[in-house]
């Protein structure tokens, strides 16, 4: 049980690491405060919560690999190749593919509170 306590240690390490170190990261994770207030005043449903709270762990979930694909792609060939160069794009496309999702959820969820 330790041993499983302790996982949940090291997993909030590597997010806070995560929000000190990668600019995108911390920009997803203030939009994803902003969706929750703005769905706090809205009064979304419990439907429209679950929506959102997977889009935005979704998106957090992805950025986080990306970065960490990124340097662990940086730390096994630090020169310019472009085969790294490729696996950084392919990375950077799942980050981006994340966020054109949630921003759908949002636009499904949110667009109807706000012109109803």
């Amino acid at each position: 049980m330790r041993g499983f306590l302790r996982s949940f240690v090291y997993a909030a390490r590597g997010m806070a690491h995560g929000l000190r170190s990668c600019r995108n990261l911390r920009i997803m994770a203030i939009l994803a405060a902003l969706a929750v207030i703005l769905g706090v005043l809205l009064g979304l449903d419990r439907g429209e919560w679950c929506a959102v709270a997977l889009a935005c762990g979704l998106v957090l979930a992805v950025e986080l690999v990306n970065s960490a694909g990124e340097a662990l792609a940086d730390l096994v060939q630090p020169d310019q190749d472009p085969r790294v160069g490729r696996i950084k794009d392919l990375l950077a496309g799942a980050s981006l593919a994340a966020a054109l999702a949630a921003a759908a959820v949002g636009l499904l969820v949110f667009v109807p509170h706000l012109t109803g």
